[in-house]
């Protein structure tokens, strides 16, 4: 059972972890449970947690997957064994239970048809996209959360030569790219043993022939190291971002990188983004939907050709 290891402790919500219909399942503060069915979400009002047996388990949860979690580090994330996510804040972040977001992890591994026929992009962008990678252009994949910018990241990574080497650096794991020369490593940072973030896993990362980097998600000073990477000779990176388009993409990319720096003046930085980064893709949430809506062909941060908007018709 994919779920075996929690499923004792989260009596309440067992049926919901074994349906398949249900893609994800969030318990909020105030005791009320929600779930995700086809896109749709839904409160389920005559379901609940008692309460403080929501703390207990998560406690108990989090010490069976080595990590920490009490009111000095109340931040959890954790991968089952599935794939499927785990994440919980508890207080004194949260009043006046604990919040818990499980999603679950499809075993169908979704294709580029697939995302064809669900209509989150179209032929002619499958094939520019794919084609882009395939040549090793570094790609950003960017959106608002939920909005699909891993699975899309996931389907695209197929286009990667099987011959190439490709390093995962993620906080939680969550890409699944089947190819013959893969390695995953997860940044280490609410465990009881030495914090290891994403910039640290980046630089050791550099040291052990990488032909491709992917990072699960940029989001803070490891964008100095990536972009340092993509400007001497590591190409066909991918990565994703959260932003409200493909130009605030890039604009977050270089305010990230900033941070990182003492040296470099904006300038600089938007130069180093324009030469190193191909293309940004934007993925956005409509109601059930997910949709590819900009592609921005770069050529600089401020002069970046944007493809014909999407709005998802044949």
């Amino acid at each position: 059972m994919s779920f075996a290891v929690i499923l004792p402790f989260l009596r309440p919500i067992q049926a919901l972890l074994e349906e398949e219909t249900v893609s994800e399942i969030m318990v909020n503060p105030d005791s009320s449970i929600w779930v995700e069915k086809n896109g749709v979400v839904e409160q389920l009002p005559n379901l609940n947690f008692d309460p403080g047996s929501l703390l207990v388990a998560l406690e108990v949860i989090s010490n069976r997957f080595g990590k920490k979690l009490d009111p000095d580090s109340p931040v959890l994330n954790l991968r089952l064994p599935d794939g499927s996510r785990l994440a919980a804040l508890i207080p004194p972040v949260v009043h006046p239970e604990p919040m818990m977001t499980v999603r679950k992890f499809t075993s169908h591994h979704l294709t580029l048809d697939d995302l064809i026929c669900r209509r989150m992009l179209n032929r002619e962008q499958a094939e520019m996209l794919t084609a882009a990678v395939h040549r090793g252009d570094n790609l950003l994949i960017s959106g608002g959360t939920g909005c699909g910018k891993t699975t899309l990241l996931n389907v695209l990574a197929d286009a990667i030569p099987s011959r190439e080497r490709i390093l995962i650096i993620e906080d939680t794991r969550e890409l699944d790219i089947r190819k013959p020369h893969v390695i995953s490593a997860e940044a280490q940072l609410d465990t009881h043993r030495t914090q290891l973030g994403f910039e640290d896993l980046l630089k050791a990362s550099l040291r052990h022939r990488p032909d491709r980097i992917i990072l699960g998600e940029i989001r803070g000073s490891e964008a100095r190291v990536l972009l340092d990477a993509m400007n001497t000779g590591h190409r066909g990176t991918l990565s994703t971002i959260h932003a409200s388009s493909a130009r605030g993409a890039l604009r977050r990319l270089g305010s990230l990188a900033m941070r990182g720096t003492v040296a470099a003046t904006k300038a600089d930085v938007e130069e180093e983004i324009a030469s190193s980064i191909g293309l940004v893709v934007h993925v956005e949430r409509t109601g059930q939907h997910r949709r590819v809506c900009e592609v921005l062909l770069v050529s600089s941060i401020n002069e970046s050709h944007v493809l014909p908007r999407w709005d998802g018709r044949p």
